[in-house]
């Protein structure tokens, strides 16, 4: 996925992420804005997991928006 892409249709994005990681804010997504960094890194701290498992998260989630 290009998060390029994702960065310029974040608004579309917003609502798949809240679906997929429901214990992040409004604010959260308003912060993240589309990089995948800050997406990894509130993942991790609003669910207690790694790095390694948010960024294995997201993988995962990348794939699904693909095949959607």
């Amino acid at each position: 996925m290009n998060w390029d892409q994702v960065e310029g249709n974040w608004k579309q994005f917003k609502g798949k992420v809240k679906e997929q990681w429901g214990k992040l804010t409004d604010d959260h997504l308003d912060t993240i804005a589309g990089r995948r960094d800050q997406l990894a890194g509130k993942i991790q701290e609003s669910y207690g997991i790694t790095k390694e498992e948010a960024e294995k998260q997201i993988s995962v989630w990348e794939r699904k928006q693909k095949d959607s």
